[in-house]
């Protein structure tokens, strides 16, 4: 398959400035070729060069589009192969027309995500620089668009590279006094195993610590607005997305369903669900949207329960406040601007003073305070650190906390005394696990599948 030449829609469906199909294979050039005007064009063309021209129907001579045409040679591309870029303009009409052009002349429609896949099986970026370049596609956030880019730089392969280094040193040692016992080796002592060992379980921690943090960063943090009805969730809401996402009236129980929105506070992204508010009612309708916002609660990864400063506490506000403390709950108190009657000391009895958070939805005061809040809650506050190093994909934890485990057998077995042979045994586990996070050691079938993610054209 890799001596295929394959093509495909590089750009989003629909109607727009431009569309592209990028054309990747050893025959690019020439396929390309045979449907530019002028003729012979393009196979002179040098490495990185754009060619203004027309597409047109080798059968009929009918042009079809008129085209910018951008040519670049292996192994100066995205795929280390000859590819060439169509650009044609937006529209459902001339960019099919182009593609289906391309594919009667013999090239072949892309497989999803296939382009990333050649680059990286023709050693132009390693396995989760690949997997990197669909988080850079689906970021919510600045901050996930950063984390991705630098992954897609090999912030994380050198990383786990140097590490494996580390590990080939300490088996070659290891090889050495197993199979040349009578040369004057440094002997293998137990604490020569422990030290590298310990070592490599620090490095594999210090990416560990970051998971939870990059799949916050990564996938957002699924955040449940809960309250009882006509405290401001909803107004709260429509503040955070910056528009009217939410009914709000002065009619309690006004929201019925779990209303779901993004936003970014301080670079951090929120998956919102206002939710209805929560007490005893008969209204069936009503009841089930409870019972929904109940449902959001226990999935939620932050609960920000709005509590109305202006009236004294109602006694399913106390349950609640009781009820949700152990969990990363960010009390809301809403309506400062009015008279203060909420019993604040009742409050703290549960909450700290920077896990209560003062504001006014409706004069715009407090939003502030509630960004740095959940940055101080998920991020000890540093949210725009310097290291952007984050693991975030659920394959490269696992892998990771394999290669720990391994680790940690070859240290314990080293207590033990058991022979330097076995212990060898651990830190190769060790290295391939490592080995499976930038895709040195891989199965066939596990790259496929990874790249199925990806979309047509990428």
């Amino acid at each position: 398959m890799m001596e295929d030449t394959i093509a495909a829609i590089s750009t989003p469906l629909g109607e727009g400035g431009i569309a592209v199909i990028r054309v990747s294979g050893p025959d690019a050039v020439e396929h390309a070729g045979k449907l530019f005007r002028p003729a012979g064009k393009l196979e002179k063309a040098d490495s990185h060069t754009v060619h203004y021209g027309r597409i047109a129907d080798p059968a009929t001579g009918e042009t079809v589009e008129e085209v910018l045409v951008t040519v670049m040679l292996a192994p100066r591309s995205f795929t280390m192969e000859n590819v060439v870029e169509i650009g044609c303009h937006g529209g459902l009409v001339s960019v099919k027309r182009v593609l289906d052009l391309l594919l009667a002349g013999g090239v072949r429609l892309a497989e999803p995500g296939e382009f990333t896949k050649r680059a990286f099986l023709n050693g132009r970026i390693d396995l989760t620089q690949a997997e990197a370049v669909i988080d850079v596609i689906r970021a919510k956030s600045d901050k996930a668009h950063k984390v991705a880019l630098k992954q897609v730089e090999g912030s994380l392969s050198r990383k786990v590279k140097q590490l494996r280094q580390q590990l080939v040193e300490a088996m070659a040692h290891l090889e050495v006094n197993i199979d040349y016992p009578e040369h004057d080796v440094e002997e293998l002592t137990t604490a020569f195993i422990q030290e590298k060992g310990t070592d490599g379980i620090q490095q594999v921690e210090a990416l560990l610590k970051s998971a939870q943090e990059g799949k916050l960063i990564r996938e957002g943090i699924t955040t449940a607005i809960v309250g009882r009805p006509n405290v401001g969730k909803s107004s709260l809401l429509n503040a955070l997305a910056q528009e009217n996402r939410a009914i709000v009236t002065e009619i309690p129980g006004t929201t019925r369903d779990v209303i779901e929105e993004y936003v970014t506070m301080n670079g951090i992204p929120l998956k919102l669900l206002d939710t209805a508010g929560i007490r005893e009612t008969d209204d069936v309708v009503e009841r089930i949207g409870v019972e929904r916002s109940r449902g959001a609660l226990e999935e939620a990864d932050l609960i920000l329960f709005v509590i109305n400063a202006s009236e004294a506490l109602h006694e399913d506000e106390v349950r609640l406040l009781e009820e949700l403390h152990s969990r990363a709950t960010l009390v809301v108190l809403n309506k400062t601007d009015l008279p203060e009657q909420v019993d604040r000391e009742q409050i703290a009895r549960w909450y700290p003073t920077e896990r209560v958070i003062r504001m006014s939805v409706q004069q715009e005061e407090g939003l502030d305070r509630l960004g740095q809040a959940i940055a101080d809650l998920f991020f000890q506050g540093d949210v725009e650190g310097t290291d952007f190093t984050y693991v975030s994909n659920v394959r490269h934890i696992q892998l990771l906390r394999q290669a720990k485990d391994a680790l940690q057998d070859a240290v314990g077995a080293a207590d033990l005394q058991v022979p330097i042979d076995m212990i060898q045994i651990d830190f190769r586990r060790a290295w391939e696990y490592l080995g499976e996070v930038v895709g040195d050691q891989m199965a066939d079938s596990l790259v496929d599948q990874i790249f199925s993610q990806f979309c047509l054209g990428k």
